[in-house]
Parts: C-alpha cells; sequence; structure tokens
C-alpha cells in the first residue's frame, strides 16, 4: 500500500485525528493556558475546534505549529511534509504547486514554514500581531570593484543588478528578519511578508511603489 494512501493524507478530520495523536500523546494540552484538564469538544461546529474551560479561549491543534494561521486543509499540509521529506534531492515549490494542486504561492509559503521547521528544530511563529507595528525594507549590498566598464555600460542605470538585494523585517520592540531575494517587486516580497507576518499587524515602510496597492492591502494598516 502506498504511504501517501493513508487516510490522513485525503480526510480532514482523519488528519486532524493524526496531528492530535502526535502532538497530544500525553492528553491536551490548551496552547494559550496550558491548562491540562476540562475541555470542550466543539467539532461539530468546526473540525478539531476545542474550547478550554479555564481561560474559555478556543483552539484546534494548529495552534503553536507550522499550521497556525494557514488556511490550506491540514491534510494538503502533511502531503507536502510527506514530500518534502521523502525526496533525496528536495523538491521546488513548482513540483509541490503541481503535485498538491495549490496555487504557486500557497506552495511557496508551505516550503518555507516546512523548511524553517526543519533547519532550527521548532517553528518560529509569526511576526507582529494586533497592536504590533512591523517595519519592512529593502537594501542591497555588494561590491562595485569587480565590475567591468563595459558590464556598467549595459546595464545602463540599474545599479543594482550588480548587487545583492536584502529584505529585512523589524517589529518594533521585538526581533528582526532578514531574507536575500532575487529583486525588489512584488513577486519576490509579498510571498516573504505573507510566510512571515500576521494580518493584523500594522505595516510600515518607505515611499517605494512596490509596497503600495497588494502588499499594503494585506494588512491591518499600511503607513
Amino acid at each position: 500500500m502506498s504511504v501517501l494512501s493513508k487516510r490522513y493524507f485525503h480526510d480532514e478530520a482523519a488528519a486532524f485525528a493524526h496531528v492530535e495523536s502526535v502532538l497530544w500523546a500525553n492528553g491536551m494540552v490548551c496552547p494559550h493556558c496550558g491548562n491540562v484538564e476540562g475541555f470542550y469538544d466543539l467539532s461539530k461546529t468546526r473540525i478539531g475546534l476545542k474550547k478550554c474551560s479555564a481561560c474559555r479561549k478556543q483552539f484546534t491543534v494548529r495552534v503553536g505549529t507550522i499550521f497556525e494561521d494557514s488556511h490550506l486543509p491540514l491534510h494538503k499540509w502533511l502531503q507536502a511534509i510527506h514530500l518534502v521529506c521523502s525526496s533525496k534531492k528536495g523538491i521546488s515549490a513548482h513540483q509541490l504547486h503541481r503535485v498538491l494542486e495549490v496555487t504557486y504561492k500557497t506552495a511557496w509559503f508551505l516550503a518555507h514554514r516546512i523548511r524553517e521547521a526543519m533547519r532550527t528544530g521548532e517553528f518560529t511563529p509569526p511576526m507582529g500581531g494586533e497592536g504590533k507595528t512591523v517595519e519592512v525594507d529593502e537594501t542591497y549590498i555588494g561590491k562595485w570593484d569587480s565590475i567591468t566598464r563595459d558590464e556598467m555600460r549595459d546595464a545602463g542605470s540599474r545599479g543594482p543588478a550588480f548587487k545583492s538585494v536584502v529584505l529585512t523585517l523589524v517589529e518594533r520592540g521585538g526581533s528582526a528578519r532578514s531574507f536575500h531575494i532575487e529583486n525588489a517587486s512584488v513577486a519576490s516580497v509579498l510571498p516573504i511578508l505573507n510566510a512571515n507576518l500576521r494580518r493584523e499587524t500594522s505595516l510600515m515602510t518607505d515611499s517605494a511603489t512596490l509596497y503600495r496597492g497588494t502588499i499594503g492591502q494585506q494588512f491591518a494598516s499600511h503607513d
């Protein structure tokens, strides 16, 4: 029997039951207050939904994991994790996009979160949130010494073409994250912001046109 034929790779309720059996092997734990007893089962309202009798907050097994703040079905996440872990030479976002039948943007988001969790040994939660501000800006790093006069002439006014572009996210009063990107464009920047910032975040940038419109509209506010 093929590994991917297991029920939790195709059935959402089975996927929740599987993840719960792994993460709550010693009993359910409220991710908000740490309570370990007294829970209400609200799965008839939404698959996997629970309510803590101590703090009265609702949660699912997704909270505090790489699945948090994602609208993608949990069984799709499990398929993606299996594909990333079982591919001897790695798997690209384009291949995930084709195999899982999701958008490339979603596949990139999946690959980024899964690899980050594998790299650090733990999931790094999204930055920002309600009432919090994250500043975003890009810079160009590199040397001009090795550039020939002909190369500069061919590039015209595109000086940044000879430098590496680094995008940095800084949460006021919190941490910072930096990423090397191919270029300062919406296509390069937006997937990183979606993967690393909560929607409730107040976004703060310079007046670069790439942040206006699509990117700015993704978050609670943009200034």
